[in-house]
C-alpha cells in the first residue's frame, strides 16, 4: 500500500493508476460501489483504491502528509492534448466562519495548499469504472500564482464581510473562483453573517483555465505559445493586482490612434487581418504577436475589442458562441454555457471613431452584476421554452424571410438571440420540429450582448470604488 504520513509514498502509489481504470485497480469489489451523483468517481477512488471513507472534513484527505486528493475529468483536443472538462471544485465556503479567517491560517489553505491530482478521460459511452486515468501528480502553486489566489480569496472574503455573499460571482476573481455548489432549490441556500438575505451555497474552485495550466504542466505540453504579463512575483508586491498592471500598460496610449500606437511600438501590422486588434493588445502588453496571455488564459478572461461610434454606442452587438438546440433544452441554468459566459471576467478595449481614425479611449476589466445575470436569465428561459415547444418560426414574409419567436433586443435590456451562421444552410438539429414549417433543423443562433447595454453599463459606468479589492 503506502505510508499515509509520507506525501512521496502516497504520490508514488497514486501514479500506479496512470493508464488504468478503476475496475482494473480495484477489482470486483468495486462493482457494487453504491455511489451516485456528480462526484462519485472521486468517492469510489477514495474508498476502494486509497482505502478511506469519503468525507467533507476541513482537513486534507491525508492529514499527516498534508495532502488533499482531487480527481477531475479531461477531454481530448484534435491535436491529442488534454484539456479540463470543467473547473476544479475545492471545499465549501462557510460564510459564517470564513470572515473570521486570514488566508495563511484559513480552512481553504489548510486543506488545499498541496494537492494530489488524478485526471481521467471522460467518455459518455463508457461506465465511469472504465474511464482511463491519464495524468497523476502533485500540485503546489508557483509564487506568482499564489499571490493572485490569495488576492482572490481576500476579495471573496471582503464581499462576505460586506453582506454580499448572495452577489458572489465567478467573474469577481482571477484564478480562484466561488462557484455554486448544489441545486438551485431553497435547501442549497445558506445564512450569511452580515445580511438577512440567503446566499447560494458556494465552493472555492480553480477556474477551468487555471486547471488547463496545471494539466499542461503535468503533461509537459509545449507552453511557449504563452506570454506572461507578470514576469516576476515581486511585481505583485509593488503593484496591487493584475488589473492595475494591465491598465497601467494601456494608459500611456489613451487618446492615441491605432496607427499612432503602432508607430510608437515600432510595428507595421496588417489592418485588414482579423487578428489586428489582438496583435495590438499583445504589443501594448509587451508580448509577442500571436502569443496567448498566460494570466488571461488561467483566469478564463474574455478579451473583447469594441469599436465605438461617435455617440459612444458600439458599432456592433457582442456575439457569443453558437448554442446547440438539443443541448440548450437538456442543460439546466446552473450548468448552462450562457450562465458560464455571463459569470466570466471580461477585458474590454474601447476604441472610438474620430472620422476614419480609431482612438484608444480606455480599457476595463468587468464582470456582470448579480442583478443583471438574473435579468439575462430570462432570455435563456424564453429560448428553452421556445425550442422545447417547437415554436421557432412565427411567420414567413412574402419575400420568404423567416421571422422567429426568439427573444429580441427590444424585449431585454441586456441580451437577445439572433443568427450567427455562415448562411441559412449552416444549421443545428432541432429537438422538436417547428410547428409552422415542419423544419427539423434550424440556422445556428447565439446569445448576443446588446450594444446599448455595453455603452451604458460597461463603457460609461464608472467602477464603484467600494467594489474594488480591499
Amino acid at each position: 500500500m503506502f505510508d499515509s504520513s509520507s506525501a512521496a509514498s502516497i504520490i508514488s502509489y497514486a501514479k500506479n493508476l496512470k493508464g488504468k481504470n478503476l475496475r482494473e485497480v480495484c477489482g470486483s469489489k468495486i462493482e457494487k460501489h453504491g455511489y451516485k451523483g456528480k462526484g462519485n468517481f472521486g468517492q469510489i477512488l477514495e474508498k476502494f483504491y486509497f482505502g478511506y471513507e469519503p468525507n467533507s472534513d476541513a482537513e486534507p484527505d491525508f492529514l499527516d502528509a498534508g495532502l488533499e486528493l482531487k480527481s477531475s475529468p479531461l477531454k481530448t483536443l484534435k491535436n491529442g492534448d488534454f484539456r479540463s472538462k470543467e473547473r476544479l471544485v475545492l471545499n465549501i465556503i462557510n460564510y459564517l466562519e470564513v470572515h473570521k479567517e486570514d488566508f495563511e491560517t484559513s480552512s481553504f489553505w489548510k486543506k488545499n495548499a498541496h494537492l494530489l491530482l488524478v485526471f481521467y478521460l471522460h467518455d459518455r459511452d463508457l461506465d465511469l469504472l472504465d474511464y482511463i486515468i491519464k495524468l497523476v501528480d502533485r500540485w503546489q502553486y508557483p509564487d506568482e500564482d499564489l499571490k493572485i489566489i490569495k488576492q482572490d480569496w481576500e476579495f471573496i472574503n471582503q464581499k462576505i464581510k460586506k453582506g454580499k455573499a448572495h452577489e458572489l460571482s465567478e467573474g469577481d476573481t482571477f484564478y480562484l473562483g466561488a462557484c455554486t455548489k448544489g441545486s438551485t432549490a431553497l435547501k442549497s441556500f445558506r445564512d450569511q453573517p452580515f445580511s438577512k438575505e440567503k446566499a447560494k451555497q458556494r465552493a472555492y474552485s480553480l477556474k477551468q483555465g487555471y486547471v488547463n495550466h496545471i494539466i499542461a504542466n503535468i503533461a509537459k505540453e509545449e507552453t511557449t505559445v504563452y506570454g506572461k504579463i507578470i514576469n516576476r512575483p515581486e511585481i505583485l508586491e509593488e503593484i496591487r493586482s493584475i488589473e492595475e498592471i494591465v491598465i497601467s500598460k494601456f494608459q500611456p496610449f489613451y487618446g492615441k490612434s491605432s496607427e499612432q500606437i503602432e508607430k510608437k511600438l515600432g510595428l507595421e501590422l496588417n489592418h485588414k487581418a482579423k487578428s489586428y486588434f489582438a496583435n495590438l493588445t499583445n504589443a501594448i502588453l509587451g508580448l509577442q504577436l500571436g502569443q496567448k496571455i498566460e494570466e488571461f488564459e488561467k483566469a478564463d478572461i474574455q478579451v473583447k475589442t469594441i469599436r465605438l461610434k461617435e455617440n459612444d454606442l458600439p458599432k456592433e452587438d457582442i456575439s457569443f458562441p453558437t448554442f446547440e438546440y438539443q443541448k440548450l433544452i437538456e442543460t439546466n441554468w446552473e450548468d448552462s454555457d450562457f450562465k458560464g459566459i455571463l459569470e466570466s471576467k471580461f477585458f474590454f478595449v474601447f476604441y472610438q471613431f474620430e472620422g476614419e481614425n480609431l482612438i484608444l479611449k480606455k480599457v476595463k476589466f468587468w464582470n456582470m452584476s448579480y442583478c443583471d445575470i438574473f435579468e439575462a436569465k430570462n432570455v435563456w428561459k424564453e429560448m428553452v421554452k421556445t425550442v422545447s415547444n417547437g415554436e421557432i418560426v412565427k411567420e414567413i414574409t412574402e419575400k420568404g424571410i423567416r421571422k422567429t419567436y426568439f427573444p429580441k433586443k427590444t424585449e431585454n435590456k441586456i441580451s437577445h438571440v439572433r443568427p450567427h451562421a455562415r448562411n441559412a444552410a449552416d444549421t443545428y438539429l432541432l429537438p422538436v420540429e417547428d410547428k409552422l414549417t415542419g423544419l427539423t433543423e434550424y440556422t445556428k443562433h447565439c446569445f448576443w450582448l446588446n450594444a446599448s447595454y455595453v455603452k451604458d453599463e460597461i463603457y460609461l459606468k464608472t467602477k464603484n470604488l467600494n467594489d474594488s479589492k480591499n
